[in-house]
């Protein structure tokens, strides 16, 4: 079964709007700017916003269309597709520590993305980019330390 993009971006929108609003209605923490609000909140705008995107498909360009990706190559996984989100986290646990947030999140994005079907040009940037930005919100807004490792930050 093949779901349209509509759908699956409908579904993301009305799944971020309840992340957000349980989040908004969680009791604010005295004495602390950032609350146990903050996270729910952040994830639900994110998956309203990715929602929106993809019901309106913009990015879908960047897709490799679904007879290429059936053939032969070094990204083409077929079935065991299933099995990267899990690798992915496995790598983090194992390479998080010693190769720090950074590295080990943009590692993670390319060969995630790639995987996946994502051509380089989009691939590539989103590695480079996502990571930082990752970092920056759990440090300033969630104040949560990540593994500093050979990279760190520069905030």
């Amino acid at each position: 079964m093949h779901l349209s993009d509509r759908v699956t971006g409908a579904v993301l929108v009305a799944l971020g709007g309840a992340a957000a609003l349980g989040g908004s209605r969680l009791p604010a923490v005295p004495g602390q700017d950032v609350g146990p609000a903050a996270f729910p909140m952040l994830i639900g705008f994110g998956l309203v916003l990715c929602g929106g995107l993809i019901a309106l498909g913009i990015g879908s360009s960047f897709e490799v269309p679904e007879e290429e990706a059936a053939g032969p190559g070094p990204w083409r996984l077929g079935g065991l597709r299933a099995l990267v989100p899990p690798a992915l986290l496995l790598f983090y646990v194992l390479a998080s520590e010693p190769l720090g947030f950074l590295l080990t999140a943009a590692i993670m994005v390319l060969v995630g993305a790639l995987a996946l079907g994502a051509r380089p040009v989009l691939a590539v940037p989103l590695a480079l980019a996502m990571p930082p930005l990752i970092h920056l919100a759990f440090y300033k807004l969630l104040r949560v330390p990540l593994p500093a490792g050979v990279l760190p930050a520069p905030w």
